[in-house]
């Protein structure tokens, strides 16, 4: 009996086509292909890369140096039809468009959501072992959201009356160190509810003033956040991204001139 060879894989390259306006393919790998393959055989394989069943797909083949063509029938030895290594197989889905499955769509998805009751029955959960440990809400000294609230509405008063924190002084933010260094003018001090506070629900405060202190400031560069602007509410204009909103402890007041043409050389140079 002759001895015959085993047929060396090939390296070949595994798209679908680009959609759209884009030139890039949707699907792009590289798998080996065993040239003695049917184009049915091949077929089945491509249906686990590329989700299109085989009765659906129409292969276009394209190798360095041959004209593009189409792979026609099952049958027939993919090797036949000029495989060789660095070839691309381009998977065409002949199934109309409406009626290919869209796995990138979760809107249609049901979703599973654990319900609270089932969740705080667990015995080993997060939260059965904050119970056990008795951290934040089980510690028995801890003090309330709105305990905690109220003493940190002191502390920013404080800090705002310490520091001289008032509206159209200079300031910086901490921390600071150069190249890194942001400063503004500051354009807003005062509370700010469209900023939640941990276990407080806004909607419930009768006022405003119950709230901790911000301080929003107009930053020189765009390293800011915001316009101004933050959970739908305007409290101060300026610039995109040139809006940031700190605590009172984050900021340092005193002569910062705005960054000019020098001061952004010597920090280019720092770099």
């Amino acid at each position: 009996m002759a001895f015959q060879s085993t047929p060396m894989d090939l390296s070949v390259v595994i798209t679908t086509p680009a959609t759209g306006s884009s030139a890039e393919p949707r699907f792009l790998t590289e798998r080996r292909v065993t040239p003695t393959w049917t184009v049915m055989q091949l077929k089945t394989k491509l249906e686990t890369m590329t989700g299109v069943p085989p009765s659906c797909q129409r292969l276009r083949l394209k190798s360095p140096g041959h004209q593009e063509q189409w792979v026609e029938g099952d049958d027939s030895i993919i090797g036949d039809w000029g495989l060789m290594r660095g070839s691309e197989l381009e998977v065409h889905d002949t199934r109309p468009q409406a009626t290919r499955p869209n796995f990138t769509d979760l809107s249609s998805v049901e979703k599973y959501v654990l319900p609270p009751s089932t969740y705080e029955a667990l015995p080993n959960s997060v939260l059965a072992w904050k119970k056990i440990q008795k951290l934040g809400r089980f510690d028995p000294n801890a003090v309330s959201p709105g305990e905690a609230m109220r003493s940190q509405v002191l502390r920013d008063i404080n800090e705002v009356e310490r520091k001289g924190i008032a509206v159209n002084k200079r300031a910086i933010v901490l921390p600071s160190s150069p190249p890194h260094v942001r400063r503004g003018t500051i354009r807003f001090v005062g509370p700010v509810p469209t900023i939640p506070f941990p276990g407080i629900e806004s909607d419930l405060l009768e006022n405003d003033s119950t709230f901790p202190v911000w301080v929003g400031i107009e930053l020189d560069e765009p390293l800011g956040k915001n316009d101004g602007s933050v959970g739908g509410k305007s409290y101060f204009i300026c610039p995109a991204k040139t809006g940031v909103f700190v605590k009172p402890e984050k900021v340092e007041v005193g002569d910062w001139p705005p960054l000019g043409l020098d001061d952004l050389d010597a920090e280019m140079e720092e770099i």
